[in-house]
This record gives structure tokens, sequence and C-alpha cells, in this order.
């Protein structure tokens, strides 16, 4: 029953080739996993992780990729796997808050304390790692700045085109700041490798801006969160890095052309037609 958490024991960022090549030299721990998460496709296409953040806390969920069925071996030694990656670049006897399974327990769970932590939640409705956003600010101290810039093209010559565009990587940098509320050009220059002068001179050159990256990562969010209802508009300001409902209120109208209340009433009568 603990196969798969041994077959991850000796694994990290060096048996992700030359995804962990990338992720090793990338500034911080936040984009480091960053890296792994997007390419992660590349080494195995079973796979689907994803991050979300929240009230201080950075939650990364296994999925499995369309159509596929992952089972309960192949989810722990991919958790435990990644464990091992985040102990590659954070401090000696650094360990999760918490890790969720969503299969039932076996009836010897040592393995499994000693390898994913003491704090280890069974059935539970998704199978992942939850640890503090704090940990994700922390320098990866494996990197080499000098080094980086030729370990991206080494990976952009062994799977061309693969990599995401840098308007892409900044969306989905600020997609997973936002709920921190540290989003801010300069942090997103940095998690990148480059200064906010540089980021903004290859923004312009593909046609795009911090700005107007910001601003459609926005309206996702927004119009997500208003058609779930589960929120209230303050509530998703507040997410969305507004200080004040009233300035939340403005920015929509000027991108929707209506107050949240007067969308969300349209887009629901619509959805019910």
């Amino acid at each position: 029953m603990d196969f798969g958490l041994l077959m991850a024991t000796d694994r990290g960022l060096s048996n992700l080739g030359p995804v962990g090549l990338v992720a090793r030299e990338e500034p911080d721990v936040r984009s480091a996993l960053g890296i792994v998460l997007r390419h992660l496709n590349l080494h195995n296409e079973a796979i689907d992780l994803a991050m979300s953040e929240g009230r201080g806390l950075a939650t990364v969920e296994v999925q499995a990729a369309a159509g596929i069925e992952l089972g309960r071996q192949s989810v722990e030694l991919i958790i435990a796997s990644v464990l091992h990656i985040l102990a590659d670049v954070l401090p000696p006897h650094w360990a999760p808050s918490v890790v969720y399974l969503a299969h039932h327990a076996p009836e010897d769970t040592s393995t499994h304390r000693r390898l994913l932590g003491e704090h280890v939640v069974f059935d539970h409705e998704f199978s992942g790692i939850v640890l503090p956003g704090s940990d994700l600010d922390q320098t990866n101290p494996l990197s080499n700045p000098q080094l980086r810039p030729f370990v991206q093209e080494y990976l952009g010559l062994l799977v061309p085109g693969a990599g995401p565009t840098l308007p892409v990587q900044v969306h989905d940098l600020i997609a997973t700041l936002l709920p921190t509320g540290n989003f801010s050009a300069d942090k997103i220059a940095r998690s990148l490798g480059m200064d906010r002068r540089t980021l903004h001179r290859k923004l312009v050159a593909t046609g795009d801006t911090y700005s107007s990256i910001l601003d459609a990562v926005r309206r996702e969010h927004a119009s997500t969160a208003i058609l779930r209802g589960h929120a209230s508009f303050t509530e998703i300001a507040v997410h969305l890095g507004f200080s004040e409902l009233s300035a939340f209120s403005r920015w929509f109208r000027g991108e929707f052309g209506a107050s949240p209340r007067a969308w969300a009433r349209k887009a629901r009568e619509q959805a019910a037609q």
C-alpha cells in the first residue's frame, strides 16, 4: 500500500530532466514551482498540477489529465515527488502544513506519516499539498543568475515552442499572486529574473502591458466569482486587489459596461434562457 511513496524517496528536481534544470535556476521558490507546474506535462502527460493561493496558504492540487484516471499509488508518488522538489529549495526540516489524499487510509499509515509528514488527511475531497504562502517567497538557494538564461535556452532547444510566452507567464504569475495582494509589476519582474523596465519593454514588443494583463486576469476572476455567487462583492473586490468596493465598482463598470449587480442579473437571465 505504500509502494508509490517508496518509489518517490529518491526523486527531486534532478529527475525532471530539463524542466528540473530550469526550475533549479529560478530566483525564488514560487517561480521554481511555477516552472514545474507549467512544464510537467513534458515529463508526464498524465499529470495536471494546479496551484492556488488564499488566506496566506498555497495549495498544490493533483489532478489527472483529461481522459485519465490516477490510482492511489500514482497520486501518492506524485505528491511525495512534489514534496521532495519543495524540500530541494526550502530550508532543512521543512514540512507542509497538511497533505490531503482523496483515497482511504491503509491499515498501516506509518510510511505515510514518515514520508509525507505528521499531518496527513485521508478521504478528503481532493489530493494535494497545503503550505504557507510565505514559503513560496523564499529565495531559491540553488539558483545561479548567470546560468539562468542558458538553461532556459536549453529547455527551448529540447522542446521548441513548448514554453509559455512572456504574456502567458505574466498572466499566470498575476493569477497566482492576486489573492496575496503582492502582485506588483516589480514583483512579477523579479520572479521572471528581470527588472521592471525590461519586463515593460518586452511586453510592449508583444502588444501587451502589465496593466492590460492585470485587467484581463481581473476580468476572468471577477466574472467567474460573480457567476458562482459564493462571495460578496466586497470579498471579490478584496480578492482582486482593490482597497475599496467603490474602486472595484468603477473598474468593473469600465470593463463590463454595467455595475457588478446589473451584469450578474443579466448574465443569469441569459444563462436561464
